[in-house]
């Protein structure tokens, strides 16, 4: 019954979410099954588990309500201003339309690897995507898969250095740094960008020649025009680089200087020290200052700026809401035996090491819905049976954080739920291409890096 329960309310949020069933529904309807076939404390279960647990709801989106409110006023004001369609009427000028995607996946890119949080990426991309999809005329299924592409796989788990919460998981648990493991990574990193754009190729010109173009969704704020009467894209430009460069130079300092001047306390120093302590706040504080750049900036934008900026505010709130909700799922499932239970069985196996590795920490972000949650779980619990089997430090950081990035983007992944709510997409409209680019390409990758690294 226990075992019946968990994977039967995994497969009914999946079915439910494939079907466009409310997601926070259909996550508070799982949970309360996994509490009733599990037997845990009914009260408890919703109340503790559910709602304010480590893995709560509610923690989930009292942690993160700053960040995706300042992402979504800043999208908003960007839109508002049309500065996000010059920037992307320039791209199209200098690179051509049919590189829509690609310009999607290498901005998404630069701005993970810079440390900037997915959801903020999708938040700033987003309004800057819609004109190159308008332009191109692309499917926004497919800018979809290229902000996951960009922003959700080979930066986020992949790449060495990379100050992803997966990459600092693994450093912190292991005693290993950011580098660990980056031939590996580097190898797998190139599988999966080489790979997702060959896809989202593919896919684009499939879509042509079936007549398949963009629709602009019913929230979509798309400047219309020539752009003629659109601020310069150099002008446009500011407040994005002013964002980007606000969240990473406090990382820039630290690196660049040395521990006795890091130590001092000069007021400089103190600054990078709470930035670098404030993953959430700080990059906040950085979006909420390149809207104020922006209202600054464009004339047009601050006769109603107040409107546009409780409209940004109104944004956040469902992309939040529905995040949380599946997190909430998933620190329902964390309580049960039956989860104790995969753990024990994987651990028991008789696999060979990186293949169990592999499964294990793929199985409980598959379960969970999310690759940082179940890479901590698998650190916190499994990890250090792995590392008496005989794995390296370094392989055992790369490759585990790698396959947390795989079976985690299940259709009940949060990222997921927020990627698609924020772009008003359903997952019956988009989750084909998202799954292939986040759940297929990435589990292979990683397979092909565990046969290089057992040749090593």
């Amino acid at each position: 019954m226990e075992y019946a329960g968990l994977l039967g309310s995994v497969a009914l949020l999946i079915w439910l979410a494939l079907r466009g069933v409310d997601i926070v529904f259909a996550a508070l309807l799982c949970a309360l099954l996994v509490i009733i076939t599990n037997d845990l404390p009914l009260a408890t279960g919703l109340t503790d588990y559910f709602s304010f647990g480590p893995l709560g709801a509610f923690t989930f989106a009292g942690k993160f309500f700053l960040l995706f409110a300042a992402g979504a006023i800043f999208g908003r004001v960007m839109g508002a201003s049309h500065a996000a369609s010059s920037i992307a009427l320039a791209l199209v000028r200098r690179l051509g339309t049919d590189r829509a995607l690609l310009i999607t996946v290498l901005a998404c890119a630069l701005l993970t690897y810079g440390g900037v949080v997915v959801f903020v990426v999708i938040f700033a991309i987003y309004p800057l995507g819609l004109r190159l999809l308008q332009e191109a005329d692309i499917p926004k299924r497919l800018f979809c898969a290229a902000l996951a592409l960009g922003a959700g796989t080979f930066t986020l788990t992949a790449l060495p250095g990379t100050p992803s919460i997966h990459n600092v998981i693994s450093a912190v648990s292991l005693g290993t740094d950011l580098f660990a493991g980056g031939w590996l990574g580097l190898f797998g990193g190139a599988i999966m960008f080489t790979c997702g754009i060959w896809y989202l190729e593919r896919q684009r010109k499939l879509a042509k020649a079936n007549g398949e173009g963009f629709v602009a969704g019913p929230r979509d704020q798309i400047s219309s025009g020539d752009g003629s009467d659109y601020p310069r894209w150099q002008i446009a430009a500011l407040p994005m680089i002013a964002v980007l460069i606000t969240i990473i130079a406090p990382r820039l300092v630290k690196m660049l200087s040395s521990a006795e001047a890091l130590a001092g306390d000069g007021g400089l120093m103190e600054l990078v020290r709470f930035a670098n302590s404030q993953p959430i706040v700080w990059p906040s504080i950085a979006l909420f200052g390149g809207t104020l750049l922006a209202i600054v900036l464009f004339q047009g934008l601050r006769r109603n700026a107040l409107e546009v900026v409780g409209h940004g505010t109104q944004d956040a709130i469902m992309p939040l809401i529905n995040t949380a909700a599946v997190i909430g799922f998933g620190g329902v499932v964390t309580h049960t035996s039956g989860f104790a239970s995969f753990v024990s069985l994987m651990l028991e196996s008789d696999l060979p090491p990186l293949l169990s590795m592999f499964g294990s920490v793929s199985l409980v972000s598959a379960i969970t819905g999310s690759a940082s949650g179940g890479l901590q779980i698998f650190m916190q619990t499994m990890a250090p049976a792995y590392l008496q089997m005989g794995i390296e430090p370094a392989v055992l950081h790369r490759i585990a954080t790698m396959a947390s990035g795989g079976f985690d983007s299940l259709p009940h992944c949060g990222a997921v739920v927020a990627m698609l709510t924020i772009t008003g997409l359903t997952h019956r409209q988009a989750y084909r291409d998202v799954g292939v680019i986040t759940v297929l390409i990435p589990v292979f990758a990683t397979l092909c890096t565990i046969a290089l690294a057992s040749l090593l």
